[in-house]
């Protein structure tokens, strides 16, 4: 990684969306660190988009649990003075739980707001100061579930991030700063739905879209290029759907 590249960051960096979002950012020229809690992945990771776009050195890796403080610290200390042109906060997923008791649903609850919320606010914030001004972007990964329910506390916990979303556009406009939403549908090859896909499960929701499609991790890379690209400049506090039509735009 050199300095004198545009630099950025992505949580849950090591597969699926956040893989694609790394290296379509990387094959643009940018620096890429990426970040996750499985060191392994992530380095065989770095290494194949090192490869693919030709620049061995520009995908650099950060292994941290982002819901802890302490290992967020990881992650702006490998920054270092270099001005952050993008973070993507991608990190998240759905955690299952025991919901026959009140206390069982506590722990799902707050286990799906620290993987989904508390990563992306923890490392937003620990970069904050390091965006670049003006020029800056930061780009939240959501999910449908968030705009029309059926994820339980996973859908809450990315709702939440839309209005947390809101709140920091406001306060980081005046610096020439974005920040934005992408809420993907459908997303095929991911290891969101572990072995818990069926396919009865695809063919309902490839269904449900009006393309006939289920999502590639490339899609949802495509909207984060343009979110942070300088086409962009002027899109912030937004909500992107790429879903193929599942959830119409409101």
């Amino acid at each position: 990684m050199g300095d004198s590249a545009r630099l950025a960051v992505v949580s849950g960096g090591g597969t699926g969306i956040g893989a694609a979002i790394a290296s379509t950012l990387a094959g643009d020229g940018y620096d890429v660190l990426i970040v996750g809690r499985r060191a392994e992945v992530l380095a065989a990771t770095a290494e194949r988009i090192g490869a693919e776009c030709g620049r061995p050195g520009a995908v650099g890796t950060v292994a941290a649990d982002l819901a802890d403080p302490e290992q967020v610290s990881l992650v702006a200390g490998a920054v270092g003075d270099r001005p952050v042109d993008a973070v993507v906060n991608n990190a998240g997923g759905y955690r299952g739980g025991d919901l026959g008791t009140l206390a069982g649903m506590a722990t799902h609850l707050r286990a799906n707001f620290d993987a989904n919320v508390v990563t992306a606010i923890l490392l937003t914030e620990a970069l904050r100061p390091a965006l670049r001004r003006p020029g800056g972007r930061v780009v939240l990964v959501s999910s449908i579930a968030a705009q029309r329910g059926g994820g339980g506390a996973y859908s809450a916990a990315k709702a939440a991030l839309h209005g947390w979303a809101y709140d920091l556009a406001g306060r980081l406009g005046a610096d020439g700063i974005t920040v934005n939403v992408v809420s993907p549908g459908y997303v095929a090859e991911t290891e969101f739905f572990g072995d818990r896909m069926t396919p009865e499960g695809h063919a309902k929701r490839v269904a449900d879209t009006l393309v006939g499609r289920a999502g590639e991790p490339a899609d949802i890379a495509e909207a984060v290029r343009y979110l942070v690209s300088p086409a962009a400049g002027y899109v912030t506090g937004q909500v992107l759907g790429v879903n193929g039509g599942s959830v119409l735009g409101r």
